[in-house]
C-alpha cells in the first residue's frame, strides 16, 4: 500500500511539473521592474531569446543603460510600458586602470546602431549619448513605446522561472524582475 501511495504521489508531482512546463512562452510576459543595465552583449543575448520566444515585454519601472536595447531587439508590437516606466540612455563605457568610467566610442556606436530610428531621433534631440543619463518618461516615452493594455497575464521571473497565475501577476511584478540584474562586477564593465 505504501509503495502504491508513493507511486501515486510521484505521478501527481510529475504531472504537475509537466503541466507547469506546458505553459507556452508566448502566453507570458517578461516584466522589467528595475534594471540598471550592464554588459551590452548580455542584453543582446537576452533580448534575442525573448524575441525568438514570442514573449511580450512589459516595462514597469526603470530600464537603464543596456536594458534599453529592448527597444531595438524586440519587435515594437511586443513591448509596452506602464505609467511607472522610465528609460535611461547614456554612452557606453569601460573602466580604466583606476576604475574610472571611460566612454567607449565603439560600444556607443553599437548601442546607437541597435536602437530604432525613432529612439535615435529622441536621443539626438535631447543631447545624444554622453556620460550623462537621458531619462525618457511620460509623454516622450508613450510616443516611443506603446502603453500597456492593463496588467500582464502572467509574469515570468527568470531567476526562479516561476509562473504566476493571472491573479498573482502583480505580486510577481513587484518581486524580482524578469530580466535579471547583472552583478556588480558586470555593472562595472561596458555599459
Amino acid at each position: 500500500m505504501r509503495g502504491a501511495a508513493l507511486a501515486f504521489g510521484v505521478a501527481v508531482s510529475l504531472g504537475v511539473a509537466m503541466s507547469a512546463g506546458a505553459v507556452t512562452p508566448a502566453a507570458a510576459d517578461v516584466v522589467i521592474g528595475s534594471d540598471r543595465g550592464g554588459m551590452i552583449g548580455d542584453y543582446v543575448a537576452r533580448y534575442q531569446r525573448v524575441r525568438q520566444s514570442g514573449e511580450r515585454v512589459v516595462i514597469d519601472g526603470t530600464c537603464l543603460s543596456a536594458c534599453t536595447l529592448v527597444l531595438g531587439m524586440v519587435p515594437r508590437d511586443r513591448v509596452c510600458a506602464t505609467r511607472n516606466a522610465a528609460l535611461g540612455f547614456h554612452a557606453a563605457w569601460n573602466p580604466d586602470a583606476a576604475g574610472n568610467q571611460v566612454t567607449s566610442p565603439v560600444a556607443t556606436r553599437l548601442l546607437w546602431s541597435l536602437y530604432p530610428a525613432h529612439v535615435r531621433q529622441w536621443i539626438a534631440r535631447n543631447g545624444g549619448l554622453t556620460h550623462r543619463m537621458l531619462m525618457m518618461r511620460g509623454r516622450a516615452l508613450a510616443a516611443v513605446v506603446p502603453p500597456c493594455d492593463g496588467a500582464p497575464q502572467r509574469a515570468i521571473v527568470t531567476a526562479r522561472r516561476a509562473v504566476a497565475a493571472p491573479g498573482q501577476a502583480r505580486a510577481y511584478r513587484r518581486a524580482a524582475t524578469a530580466i535579471t540584474v547583472p552583478t556588480m562586477a558586470d555593472a562595472a564593465m561596458a555599459r
